[in-house]
């Protein structure tokens, strides 16, 4: 997982002022146990990679591309905004810290999480085998394996975490985080195989951070934030 300029965020070292995550790398699930191998060359599956990200450069300089990169941030300040219309609410770090610091905990663990796989298998991204733009500077990501996405296993795990949170806007939250993961394989730097084998890996740690009661305290202490806030009206996001 990569943060802001595409700086490299390590197990060992997350980046100064990022916060831990709640779980201990021992008690992530194993992706090379929960998740199958990526697509094989030659195989149907990765033939319908190859096709959907030659199919969606056509997406370039569109709404959906800037959108795509837009859902590039994590960790960065304002990377909840997006989030605001589907939870109903205003994010932000000034606004909601208790909500955004659960959130960025949840990143680092779900984000960190996939590096055994990434490494194990170190699958090319797209860009690398087909020469084609993405909605980024790929250069960062050349040296991190695209199998699983990384961004897609935060933006479910985030996704979930948020329906949770916000119950009764459950089908818009998870829609954004399925758009939120689409957006990787949009913008050209992973496969959808990669996608979808993120948001299996990210349901796996929404899962496991249930046992955690230091997750669960911050998770009621959130939700009294979000309870205090007024909602955003519809209107607000029309076009948004």
């Amino acid at each position: 997982m990569l943060g802001a300029g595409g700086q490299a965020i390590s197990a060992e070292t997350p980046r100064a002022g990022v916060p831990a995550g709640y779980l201990a790398q021992s008690d992530l699930p194993d992706g090379l146990v929960l998740l199958p191998p990526p697509p094989a060359a030659g195989s149907p599956a990765a033939a319908a990679d190859e096709a959907y990200f030659r199919d969606t450069r056509t997406l370039q300089g569109g709404p959906r591309w800037s959108q795509a990169l837009a859902d590039n941030a994590i960790l960065e300040p304002g990377a909840f905004r997006s989030w605001s219309c589907a939870a109903g609410v205003a994010l932000s770090n000034e606004g909601t810290p208790v909500t955004v610091r659960l959130l960025t905990r949840i990143a680092v663990d779900a984000g960190l999480g996939t590096y055994p796989a990434k490494a194990h298998y170190d699958r090319p991204r797209p860009f690398m085998v087909t020469e084609l733009p993405t909605c980024t500077n790929p250069e960062p990501l050349r040296g991190n394996g695209s199998y699983p996405s990384g961004h897609s296993a935060v933006g479910w795990a985030w996704a979930l975490v948020l329906a949770q949170l916000r119950p009764d806007r459950a089908t818009e939250i998870l829609t954004r985080g399925r758009e939120f993961g689409d957006s990787r394989a949009i913008c050209g730097v992973h496969y959808m195989t990669d996608v979808e084998s993120g948001r299996t890996f990210g349901a796996g740690v929404v899962a496991r951070l249930q046992a955690s009661p230091e997750f669960q305290q911050d998770l009621t202490r959130a939700r009294m934030e979000l309870a205090g806030l007024e909602t955003i009206a519809p209107a607000a996001c029309l076009g948004g």
